[in-house]
């Protein structure tokens, strides 16, 4: 890539192509290799434009394989935003206000699956690895929600991947919220009921040591679940919906005011007339 132009018989710095996005700032998508020092003179060149213009914030997706061009941004004032397997995202804010670019996802996103059977018994596992190794304490599967995917269908998937049988998503009991889990991240876990389409049990050796039904009685008599809150609550949760006295929030599509792409609104429908009868996914 050239660094100058030459317009009218005057030499000047070639810019950063750009494109403006939704909030009176730039994106920057780099694609081919340059020497970093033509790359750190158009982009003083293209921050001395931007702040012309009226720019605010200025973002610059960085493919792997262009890294070497990182200092040069960071020398100019860029930070780190955020990274993906793919490429690193670096921004900067122009204007002397207040900085108003939003932060990196906050949260991540974790199921628990309650599965009961016409026998009150609960499908429960011992993992194989992590803080619950060799501890013979049985849980309820849980597992983390991929990029672009619903809690529901998290919630379908990771019982199929770690029991090896199909399930129904019915709704979601309960969720909680903790902060400084996860790399210093926030973590928001729901507990979703199921209903067991197939019963015929595969482990997944990769991280699940054994797996059973176990009675409800004996699942609430662990010591470990007595103890501790949210094992506590799950085993509530578990014989509540086996006497059928609580309503949890099940999922409604819903359309997006500004595009096209379908979402879900969770909420308890009892008592709540619906103008579509088709309330489950």
């Amino acid at each position: 890539m050239e660094q100058m132009v030459v317009q009218n018989g005057v030499k000047k710095v070639q810019l950063l192509p750009a494109e403006n996005d939704d909030h009176g700032g730039v994106i920057v998508e780099l694609e081919e290799h340059m020497d970093p020092n033509i790359f750190h003179n158009m982009l003083r060149s293209s921050l001395h434009q931007w702040k012309l213009q009226g720019k605010k914030g200025v973002w610059i997706k960085m493919p792997i394989q262009l890294t070497n061009l990182v200092e040069p941004a960071v020398k100019e004032g860029f930070w780190y935003h955020h990274a993906e397997p793919h490429y690193l995202m670096l921004v900067y804010w122009i204007p002397e206000t207040g900085n108003t670019i939003p932060a990196n996802a906050s949260h991540r996103v974790g199921i628990g699956a309650v599965i009961l059977n016409e026998k009150r018994e609960l499908l429960v596992v011992q993992e194989s690895s992590g803080r619950m190794k060799g501890t013979g304490i049985w849980k309820i599967p849980t597992g983390v929600v991929e990029e672009g995917e619903d809690v529901f269908e998290a919630a379908i998937r990771e019982v199929k991947e770690e029991t090896g049988i199909d399930t129904e998503f019915l709704e979601v009991l309960a969720f909680r919220q903790m902060h400084k889990s996860f790399f210093g991240k926030s973590d928001l876990f729901f507990i979703c009921m199921m209903h067991p389409l197939t019963f015929n049990l595969q482990k997944q050796d990769l991280e699940i040591e054994a797996l059973q039904w176990m009675s409800l009685e004996e699942y609430a008599a662990q010591p470990f679940v007595l103890k501790h809150g949210i094992f506590k609550y799950i085993k509530d949760l578990c014989l509540a919906k086996a006497e059928g006295s609580y309503l949890g929030f099940t999922p409604v599509p819903i359309k997006s005011y500004f595009d096209d792409p379908m979402s879900y609104l969770y909420f308890n429908e009892d008592g709540v007339v619906q103008e579509n009868s088709a309330i489950h996914p």
